[in-house]
């Protein structure tokens, strides 16, 4: 199959049924991208997921341009692209065009509440795979320790903390390590 087909059919099979947003695509994207099809490696994804979440846009549609403009450029990027938004932009403009109270059918009212709970495995289960794969040093553990309490403190009181003011305190933490480790590396090259 011509690779602009390709990655049109198989970011439309990811967009048509994933739930709950990027988050819960990105392991989906994974096993496609780097396991079945081997477009990208494990250490492209995971470089790939922090910057589709630092930059403007939804995560899984700026994962799809990326492996997309890799394999085929910016016609692969377009491809890719609408196959991410197309299925789910079909669905929602079905249902709001012909179901004015979807939500309130008993059937599609409990199956998203078990959609719910499979979007929480499987964002859980993208961040499994990421620290899994992530190097194993001091300093990255500690960094990833104090992210999740932070996370965990935020979230249980409730603190109206912006997402880019959390990505911006992360990435200055980074290049404070960054220099840190710089700094001690040329310490022990001395000796």
């Amino acid at each position: 199959m011509p690779i602009l087909l390709d990655l049109f059919f198989t970011f439309a099979k990811i967009g048509m049924f994933t739930f709950g947003g990027g988050y819960a695509m990105i392991s989906l994207i994974e096993n496609t991208c780097v396991e079945n099809k081997k477009w990208i490696t494990h250490d492209e994804m995971m470089t790939l997921t922090v910057i589709a979440e630092s930059t403007p846009g939804p995560i899984a549609i700026n994962c799809a341009t990326y492996v997309g403009y890799k394999k085929g450029k910016i016609p692969g990027a377009i491809a890719s692209t609408l196959g991410m938004v197309l299925p789910s932009f079909i669905i929602i403009y079905l249902i709001s065009r012909f179901l004015n109270h979807f939500l309130e059918i008993t059937w599609v009212a409990n199956a998203f509440k078990g959609i719910k709970i499979a979007v929480g495995i499987l964002i859980v289960d993208a961040a499994v795979k990421m620290l899994k794969k992530m190097k194993k040093k001091p300093m990255q553990i500690a960094m990833v320790c104090l992210s999740a309490a932070s996370m965990m403190i935020i979230s249980l009181y409730k603190l109206n903390i912006s997402s880019m003011v959390l990505m911006l305190a992360a990435a200055f933490i980074g290049i404070i390590v960054f220099v840190i480790n710089n700094m001690m590396e040329g310490e022990r090259a001395k000796k």
